[in-house]
């Protein structure tokens, strides 16, 4: 009997969940790999800016070795990012690759920033606004993967508040049976039969 309420309370709260909490503020999927595909095809725009820095050169004008670390960091940052926004095209709905891209998005541009402060100063300004001017073309992008963000989060946690009243409820229905009787000893007639 007990087994059975269990089961029933389970599977009632299972059933129920994917209709109670529909999913309203998150774009479609398809939406949401045309704009991954789009933040990302952006991002590769800067590949060939990138390429032609030669922050090696600039420590003859002056220049901190430390902008040749932030030149290869944010050719691994363009990089990591199009792989974490690849793990998100694949699989929407994870939180976890969601917030890996727009951080990685979001460190690429603090790179950029001051890599084009360097650019600016010891190469090309003409070059530091084109940097800036493609990572700014991906605002639109960045806005959107936030809000995707946020989205995303607040249907996992009116979910988990779901699955979190079913188990309340489940355990209050269980808490309300009687225990199970105990079983009484067999008498000797019952033994030899």
């Amino acid at each position: 009997m007990r087994i059975g309420i269990i089961i029933r309370c389970l599977l009632g709260g299972s059933l129920w969940i994917p209709f109670a909490c529909p999913q309203a503020g998150l774009p479609p999927e398809w939406e949401t790999r045309k704009q991954l595909s789009s933040l990302v095809a952006n991002a590769n725009r800067l590949d060939p800016v990138l390429s032609q820095l030669n922050p090696v050169a600039w420590k003859e004008n002056g220049a901190p070795e430390a902008y040749v670390q932030q030149w290869q960091n944010t050719r691994k940052a363009l990089s990591y990012l199009q792989i974490s926004a690849d793990r998100l095209a694949k699989d929407p709905n994870r939180v976890t690759f969601a917030m890996d891209t727009y951080f990685r998005l979001q460190s690429m541009e603090q790179l950029l920033g001051s890599l084009a402060a360097g650019v600016r100063r010891y190469q090309n300004p003409a070059i530091a606004d084109l940097l800036m001017g493609i990572a700014n073309e991906n605002a639109a992008n960045r806005d959107f993967l936030e809000q995707y963000l946020k989205d995303l989060a607040a249907a996992r946690e009116s979910e988990l508040q779901v699955m979190d009243t079913e188990a309340q409820r489940c355990r209050s229905i269980l808490s309300k049976q009687p225990p199970p009787a105990a079983k009484r000893p067999a008498t000797a007639r019952e033994a030899k039969e």
